[in-house]
């Protein structure tokens, strides 16, 4: 009994204890709004000619650029830590934006590369004109910038009403934080971070599902 006691505390707890302190807990109950009412995206190009629409879904927001291939990596980070775990949600989507004339090359990353994932359902591109993409880009009041390519390795949180969702407020112990976006390239800020918001923007909308006796599987 006591050799199991001392296993316990020599290796379990501390296990435990790291999966608690790393989780990224979010202090927030209600995500905060970062932009209000950003512009939609519902007369941009896409693949299949049909419109895609930020209005009442749940939007992964990402900016790509004219270099495709170089976010490969980031693609398989989103993903497999959010994507796959939210894409059977009817009104959830995840919506990249892109130069007109970067077709050919998301072409063949769906086919190549993120096919190899599994399937891409509720996963749009949208391509517009590099005024537009800018001028699109300035209404979300960001402090972080699109390069050259005008591409950002940053996702953001759009909820249903077109509000930009991120952290503004104190974290847990009181520091001032600030995040508007989420970096693709690092795993464990989707995982500790991005995953965290996420599921206070979908425990918010089945709170209201609920609320009115109409909670499905749709968020």
């Amino acid at each position: 009994m006591k050799k199991n006691i001392v296993l316990f505390v020599l290796f379990i707890l501390p296990i435990v204890a790291y999966l608690f302190f790393a989780s990224g807990v979010n202090s927030f109950i209600s995500l905060p709004t970062i932009t209000k009412n950003i512009p939609e995206v519902n007369t941009w190009k896409t693949l299949d000619n049909k419109p895609v629409a930020l209005t009442n879904k749940i939007t992964i927001l990402g900016f790509i650029g004219s270099d495709v291939m170089k976010h490969k990596g980031n693609f398989f980070n989103l993903y497999e830590i959010i994507y796959d775990k939210y894409k059977d949600f009817k009104d959830f989507q995840v919506v990249m934006v892109l130069p007109d004339g970067t077709q050919k090359q998301v072409e063949e990353l769906l086919k190549l590369d993120i096919k190899k994932l599994g399937t891409h359902k509720g996963w749009s591109f949208v391509f517009a004109s590099p005024d537009e993409i800018n001028a699109f880009y300035d209404k979300l009041q960001l402090v972080g910038k699109l390069d050259s390519t005008m591409a950002t390795p940053n996702v953001f949180i759009i909820d249903k009403k077109r509000n930009l969702r991120g952290r503004k407020g104190e974290d847990q112990k009181g520091t001032p934080e600030y995040k508007e976006g989420y970096n693709t390239i690092f795993v464990a800020e989707l995982y500790n971070k991005m995953m965290d918001d996420m599921k206070i923007i979908i425990y918010e909308y089945r709170a209201a599902l609920k609320k009115n006796n109409n909670a499905t599987k749709e968020l």
